[in-house]
Protein backbone atom coordinates (compact mmCIF):
# COMPACT_ATOMS: atom_id res chain seq x y z
CA UNK A 1 0.00 0.00 0.00
CA UNK A 2 1.12 3.53 -0.70
CA UNK A 3 2.07 5.89 2.20
CA UNK A 4 -0.35 8.28 2.86
CA UNK A 5 0.99 11.48 3.78
CA UNK A 6 -0.56 12.97 7.15
CA UNK A 7 -0.30 15.91 9.38
CA UNK A 8 -0.85 16.26 13.16
CA UNK A 9 -2.43 19.56 14.38
CA UNK A 10 -1.69 20.45 18.35
CA UNK A 11 1.43 18.27 17.84
CA UNK A 12 3.18 19.85 20.52
CA UNK A 13 0.67 18.98 23.40
CA UNK A 14 0.47 15.67 25.53
CA UNK A 15 -2.13 14.09 23.26
CA UNK A 16 -0.21 15.28 19.98
CA UNK A 17 2.68 13.80 21.10
CA UNK A 18 0.89 10.35 21.74
CA UNK A 19 -0.19 10.66 17.97
CA UNK A 20 3.55 11.25 16.87
CA UNK A 21 4.57 8.03 19.10
CA UNK A 22 1.99 5.68 17.63
CA UNK A 23 2.78 7.06 14.19
CA UNK A 24 6.54 7.14 13.78
CA UNK A 25 6.13 3.36 12.75
CA UNK A 26 3.13 3.11 10.94
CA UNK A 27 2.95 1.17 7.80
CA UNK A 28 0.71 3.08 6.14
CA UNK A 29 1.07 6.68 7.59
CA UNK A 30 3.51 8.99 7.15
CA UNK A 31 4.48 12.44 8.91
CA UNK A 32 4.78 15.32 6.72
CA UNK A 33 3.15 18.03 8.82
CA UNK A 34 3.09 19.19 12.32
CA UNK A 35 1.50 22.06 13.97
CA UNK A 36 1.53 24.06 17.18
CA UNK A 37 0.23 27.49 18.71
CA UNK A 38 3.26 27.34 20.59
CA UNK A 39 6.58 26.13 19.47
CA UNK A 40 5.83 27.54 16.08
CA UNK A 41 9.35 27.63 14.34
CA UNK A 42 11.31 25.24 16.22
CA UNK A 43 12.13 21.66 14.42
CA UNK A 44 10.27 19.11 15.92
CA UNK A 45 13.41 17.22 16.91
CA UNK A 46 13.77 20.06 19.98
CA UNK A 47 10.62 18.51 21.55
CA UNK A 48 11.31 14.56 20.76
CA UNK A 49 14.76 13.87 20.02
CA UNK A 50 13.37 10.08 20.23
CA UNK A 51 11.29 10.44 17.27
CA UNK A 52 12.56 9.04 13.73
CA UNK A 53 15.07 11.66 11.65
CA UNK A 54 12.56 11.80 9.21
CA UNK A 55 9.83 13.33 12.02
CA UNK A 56 12.80 15.27 14.04
CA UNK A 57 13.39 17.71 10.83
CA UNK A 58 9.86 18.73 10.32
CA UNK A 59 8.97 22.63 11.59
CA UNK A 60 6.38 23.43 13.77
CA UNK A 61 3.35 24.97 11.96
CA UNK A 62 0.93 27.43 12.60
CA UNK A 63 -2.25 25.59 13.12
CA UNK A 64 -3.51 27.31 9.41
CA UNK A 65 -4.64 25.30 6.35
CA UNK A 66 -2.22 26.99 4.27
CA UNK A 67 0.71 26.08 6.38
CA UNK A 68 -0.51 22.22 5.99
CA UNK A 69 0.17 19.91 2.62
CA UNK A 70 -1.05 16.30 3.59
CA UNK A 71 -3.62 14.12 2.58
CA UNK A 72 -5.09 13.64 5.82
CA UNK A 73 -5.01 15.21 9.33
CA UNK A 74 -5.30 14.48 12.83
CA UNK A 75 -6.58 16.63 15.46
CA UNK A 76 -6.11 16.44 18.98
CA UNK A 77 -6.50 20.39 19.62
CA UNK A 78 -8.10 21.96 22.53
CA UNK A 79 -11.65 22.20 22.57
CA UNK A 80 -11.02 26.04 23.35
CA UNK A 81 -9.58 26.40 19.36
CA UNK A 82 -10.70 22.67 17.44
CA UNK A 83 -14.05 24.75 16.37
CA UNK A 84 -12.66 27.19 14.44
CA UNK A 85 -9.39 25.21 13.21
CA UNK A 86 -11.25 22.06 12.40
CA UNK A 87 -14.19 24.34 10.57
CA UNK A 88 -11.19 26.16 8.32
CA UNK A 89 -9.13 23.08 7.16
CA UNK A 90 -12.26 21.31 6.34
CA UNK A 91 -13.91 24.39 4.52
CA UNK A 92 -10.25 23.91 2.75
CA UNK A 93 -11.21 20.63 1.50
CA UNK A 94 -9.19 18.43 3.93
CA UNK A 95 -9.62 15.57 5.71
CA UNK A 96 -9.58 15.58 9.14
CA UNK A 97 -10.03 13.09 11.79
CA UNK A 98 -10.56 14.88 15.62
CA UNK A 99 -10.90 13.45 19.00
CA UNK A 100 -11.65 16.66 19.78
CA UNK A 101 -15.38 17.50 21.00
CA UNK A 102 -16.84 20.29 19.51
CA UNK A 103 -18.19 18.75 16.39
CA UNK A 104 -18.88 14.83 17.78
CA UNK A 105 -22.43 16.04 18.11
CA UNK A 106 -22.51 17.24 14.09
CA UNK A 107 -25.33 15.79 12.50
CA UNK A 108 -23.24 15.76 9.68
CA UNK A 109 -20.26 14.10 10.90
CA UNK A 110 -19.49 10.30 11.88
CA UNK A 111 -18.59 10.13 15.61
CA UNK A 112 -16.64 6.44 15.47
CA UNK A 113 -15.66 3.86 16.73
CA UNK A 114 -15.04 1.60 14.09
CA UNK A 115 -15.92 -1.94 15.75
CA UNK A 116 -19.27 -0.65 16.85
CA UNK A 117 -20.63 1.51 13.89
CA UNK A 118 -18.36 1.32 10.58
CA UNK A 119 -21.39 2.11 8.57
CA UNK A 120 -21.60 5.55 9.28
CA UNK A 121 -19.07 6.48 7.28
CA UNK A 122 -21.61 6.62 4.56
CA UNK A 123 -21.71 10.29 6.09
CA UNK A 124 -19.08 11.35 4.25
CA UNK A 125 -18.80 9.36 1.15
CA UNK A 126 -20.63 11.68 -0.74
CA UNK A 127 -17.97 14.09 0.16
CA UNK A 128 -15.09 12.34 -0.23
CA UNK A 129 -15.55 11.05 -3.55
CA UNK A 130 -16.25 15.03 -4.48
CA UNK A 131 -12.57 15.54 -3.15
CA UNK A 132 -14.27 17.85 -0.15
CA UNK A 133 -12.97 18.19 2.84
CA UNK A 134 -15.18 16.89 5.73
CA UNK A 135 -14.71 15.34 9.30
CA UNK A 136 -14.91 12.44 11.39
CA UNK A 137 -15.00 12.44 15.36
CA UNK A 138 -14.08 9.75 17.61
CA UNK A 139 -15.89 10.05 21.20
CA UNK A 140 -15.04 11.32 24.20
CA UNK A 141 -12.61 8.78 26.54
CA UNK A 142 -14.94 7.80 29.44
CA UNK A 143 -17.56 7.20 26.48
CA UNK A 144 -15.42 4.64 24.40
CA UNK A 145 -15.56 1.65 26.90
CA UNK A 146 -18.89 1.91 27.95
CA UNK A 147 -20.49 1.90 24.06
CA UNK A 148 -17.98 -1.04 23.03
CA UNK A 149 -19.22 -3.37 25.61
CA UNK A 150 -23.01 -1.96 25.37
CA UNK A 151 -22.68 -2.97 21.53
CA UNK A 152 -22.50 -6.76 21.39
CA UNK A 153 -25.10 -6.35 24.47
CA UNK A 154 -27.35 -4.56 22.91
CA UNK A 155 -27.67 -6.39 19.86
CA UNK A 156 -28.23 -9.51 22.29
CA UNK A 157 -30.59 -8.51 24.61
CA UNK A 158 -31.60 -4.70 23.96
CA UNK A 159 -30.59 -2.94 26.75
CA UNK A 160 -33.06 -0.30 27.48
CA UNK A 161 -31.65 1.54 31.11
CA UNK A 162 -27.70 1.77 31.76
CA UNK A 163 -25.77 3.47 35.24
CA UNK A 164 -22.77 4.06 35.15
CA UNK A 165 -20.24 5.48 37.71
CA UNK A 166 -16.36 6.72 36.39
CA UNK A 167 -12.89 6.70 38.17
CA UNK A 168 -11.08 8.96 35.56
CA UNK A 169 -7.47 8.83 34.87
CA UNK A 170 -5.52 12.33 35.74
CA UNK A 171 -4.15 11.88 32.25
CA UNK A 172 -7.99 12.72 30.58
CA UNK A 173 -7.66 15.95 32.34
CA UNK A 174 -5.08 17.37 30.15
CA UNK A 175 -1.90 19.26 30.47
CA UNK A 176 -1.09 20.63 33.36
CA UNK A 177 -4.22 18.86 34.30
CA UNK A 178 -5.67 18.61 37.79
CA UNK A 179 -3.72 20.24 40.97
CA UNK A 180 -2.02 17.95 43.07
CA UNK A 181 -3.09 19.19 46.23
CA UNK A 182 -6.71 18.72 44.57
CA UNK A 183 -6.30 15.25 43.96
CA UNK A 184 -3.72 14.45 46.56
CA UNK A 185 -5.76 11.96 49.15
CA UNK A 186 -8.71 12.58 47.37
CA UNK A 187 -11.66 11.70 44.47
CA UNK A 188 -13.15 14.57 42.80
CA UNK A 189 -17.03 13.56 42.19
CA UNK A 190 -17.37 16.18 39.02
CA UNK A 191 -16.12 16.69 35.88
CA UNK A 192 -17.70 19.68 33.63
CA UNK A 193 -19.66 18.29 31.27
CA UNK A 194 -18.62 14.74 31.03
CA UNK A 195 -22.02 13.50 32.20
CA UNK A 196 -23.82 15.13 29.57
CA UNK A 197 -21.81 13.76 26.50
CA UNK A 198 -21.69 9.96 27.67
CA UNK A 199 -25.34 9.60 26.74
CA UNK A 200 -25.66 11.89 24.11
CA UNK A 201 -22.27 9.95 22.41
CA UNK A 202 -23.26 6.69 23.12
CA UNK A 203 -26.29 6.93 21.40
CA UNK A 204 -25.64 8.40 18.71
CA UNK A 205 -22.42 5.55 18.24
CA UNK A 206 -25.54 2.95 18.70
CA UNK A 207 -27.56 4.98 16.06
CA UNK A 208 -28.16 4.01 12.25
CA UNK A 209 -28.15 5.83 9.65
CA UNK A 210 -31.10 7.59 8.01
CA UNK A 211 -31.90 6.37 4.66
CA UNK A 212 -31.33 9.67 3.27
CA UNK A 213 -27.81 9.12 4.45
CA UNK A 214 -27.49 12.71 5.55
CA UNK A 215 -27.82 11.93 9.25
CA UNK A 216 -27.54 9.79 11.97
CA UNK A 217 -30.95 8.48 13.84
CA UNK A 218 -29.86 8.13 17.49
CA UNK A 219 -30.67 4.72 19.67
CA UNK A 220 -32.60 5.78 22.35
CA UNK A 221 -30.93 3.86 25.69
CA UNK A 222 -31.77 5.55 28.93
CA UNK A 223 -28.01 6.67 30.22
CA UNK A 224 -27.43 7.91 33.95
CA UNK A 225 -23.80 8.65 34.60
CA UNK A 226 -21.54 9.82 37.61
CA UNK A 227 -18.48 10.88 36.69
CA UNK A 228 -15.49 11.07 39.45
CA UNK A 229 -11.49 11.83 39.16
CA UNK A 230 -9.08 9.49 41.13
CA UNK A 231 -5.21 9.82 41.26
CA UNK A 232 -4.59 7.31 38.55
CA UNK A 233 -2.22 8.40 35.41
CA UNK A 234 -4.07 6.36 32.66
CA UNK A 235 -6.71 4.13 32.54
CA UNK A 236 -10.96 4.52 32.86
CA UNK A 237 -12.30 2.42 35.07
CA UNK A 238 -16.40 2.26 34.71
CA UNK A 239 -18.74 0.42 36.99
CA UNK A 240 -21.66 -0.67 34.84
CA UNK A 241 -25.51 -1.49 35.82
CA UNK A 242 -27.91 -2.27 33.01
CA UNK A 243 -31.60 -3.87 32.30
CA UNK A 244 -32.35 -5.20 29.18
CA UNK A 245 -35.83 -5.85 27.60
CA UNK A 246 -34.71 -9.82 26.72
CA UNK A 247 -33.42 -12.02 29.01
CA UNK A 248 -29.49 -12.61 29.64
CA UNK A 249 -27.83 -15.57 28.79
CA UNK A 250 -24.04 -16.24 28.85
CA UNK A 251 -22.72 -12.14 28.72
CA UNK A 252 -19.41 -13.29 29.42
CA UNK A 253 -19.44 -15.09 26.25
CA UNK A 254 -21.44 -12.59 24.31
CA UNK A 255 -18.55 -10.11 25.11
CA UNK A 256 -15.32 -12.29 24.73
CA UNK A 257 -17.22 -13.29 21.17
CA UNK A 258 -17.16 -9.76 19.60
CA UNK A 259 -15.12 -8.62 16.98
CA UNK A 260 -15.99 -5.90 14.45
CA UNK A 261 -14.66 -4.85 11.03
CA UNK A 262 -11.18 -3.62 11.97
CA UNK A 263 -10.61 -7.19 13.12
CA UNK A 264 -11.68 -8.78 10.06
CA UNK A 265 -9.88 -6.37 7.74
CA UNK A 266 -6.42 -6.88 9.78
CA UNK A 267 -5.78 -3.29 10.18
CA UNK A 268 -2.94 -1.89 11.98
CA UNK A 269 -3.77 -0.31 15.08
CA UNK A 270 -6.69 -3.40 15.54
CA UNK A 271 -6.34 -5.21 18.75
CA UNK A 272 -6.99 -8.71 18.37
CA UNK A 273 -9.90 -9.05 20.69
CA UNK A 274 -11.36 -5.11 21.11
CA UNK A 275 -13.03 -7.27 24.41
CA UNK A 276 -10.68 -8.63 26.96
CA UNK A 277 -12.21 -10.15 30.05
CA UNK A 278 -10.49 -10.96 33.00
CA UNK A 279 -11.82 -14.08 35.41
CA UNK A 280 -10.21 -13.00 38.53
CA UNK A 281 -12.65 -11.26 41.52
CA UNK A 282 -10.38 -7.65 41.83
CA UNK A 283 -9.84 -7.19 37.96
CA UNK A 284 -9.56 -4.98 35.81
CA UNK A 285 -7.29 -2.50 37.54
CA UNK A 286 -5.76 0.58 35.65
CA UNK A 287 -2.03 -0.36 36.10
CA UNK A 288 -2.23 -4.09 35.87
CA UNK A 289 -4.74 -3.92 32.83
CA UNK A 290 -4.41 -0.91 30.72
CA UNK A 291 -2.12 -2.03 28.03
CA UNK A 292 -3.99 -5.16 26.90
CA UNK A 293 -4.08 -5.01 23.34
CA UNK A 294 -1.29 -2.31 22.84
CA UNK A 295 -3.79 -0.01 25.15
CA UNK A 296 -6.33 -0.62 22.27
CA UNK A 297 -8.31 -3.31 24.14
CA UNK A 298 -11.58 -2.54 26.87
CA UNK A 299 -10.81 -5.42 29.00
CA UNK A 300 -13.76 -6.03 31.57
CA UNK A 301 -14.63 -8.21 34.99
CA UNK A 302 -16.55 -8.41 37.81
CA UNK A 303 -19.76 -9.77 35.26
CA UNK A 304 -22.74 -10.19 37.79
CA UNK A 305 -26.32 -11.24 37.12
CA UNK A 306 -28.53 -9.67 39.82
CA UNK A 307 -31.64 -11.10 38.03
CA UNK A 308 -32.26 -11.91 34.38
CA UNK A 309 -33.39 -9.37 32.99
CA UNK A 310 -29.71 -7.26 34.67
CA UNK A 311 -26.17 -6.80 34.18
CA UNK A 312 -23.06 -5.50 36.32
CA UNK A 313 -19.65 -5.50 35.36
CA UNK A 314 -16.57 -3.26 35.40
CA UNK A 315 -14.85 -2.03 32.19
CA UNK A 316 -11.16 -0.45 31.94
CA UNK A 317 -10.07 1.35 28.76
CA UNK A 318 -6.78 3.54 28.13
CA UNK A 319 -8.02 6.80 28.02
CA UNK A 320 -4.85 8.33 26.00
CA UNK A 321 -4.96 5.68 23.60
CA UNK A 322 -8.04 3.67 22.24
CA UNK A 323 -9.76 6.65 24.13
CA UNK A 324 -7.65 9.02 21.78
CA UNK A 325 -4.86 8.46 19.43
CA UNK A 326 -5.13 5.47 19.05
CA UNK A 327 -9.20 5.45 18.28
CA UNK A 328 -8.06 8.12 15.77
CA UNK A 329 -5.56 6.47 13.96
CA UNK A 330 -7.90 2.88 14.11
CA UNK A 331 -10.57 5.05 12.20
CA UNK A 332 -8.39 6.57 9.61
CA UNK A 333 -7.60 3.18 9.00
CA UNK A 334 -10.88 2.18 8.40
CA UNK A 335 -11.64 5.28 6.54
CA UNK A 336 -8.41 4.62 3.79
CA UNK A 337 -9.49 0.84 3.36
CA UNK A 338 -12.96 1.56 3.19
CA UNK A 339 -12.88 4.18 0.41
CA UNK A 340 -9.09 2.80 -1.10
CA UNK A 341 -7.54 6.79 -0.30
Amino acid sequence: MKKIDVGVLGATGKVGMEYLEMLKDHPWFRVVAVTGNSKVGLKLGELAPGLPSQMRSLEIKDSDPSQVDADLVFSPLPTSVALETESKFAQSGFKIITDASPHRMDSDVPLMIPEINPDHLKLIEKRLRKSEGFIVATPNCTTVGLAMTLKPLNDAFSVKKVVMTSFQALSGAGYPGVPSLDIEDNVIPFISGEEEKVPLETNKLLGTVSKEKNKILPGTLDIFCSCNRVAVIDGHLESVYLETERQIDHPGEILDAFEGIPQELKLPSAPKKPIILKTEKDRPQPRLDRMEGNGMSTVVGRIRQPNRNALQYHLLTHNTIRGAAGGALLTAELLCKQFEL
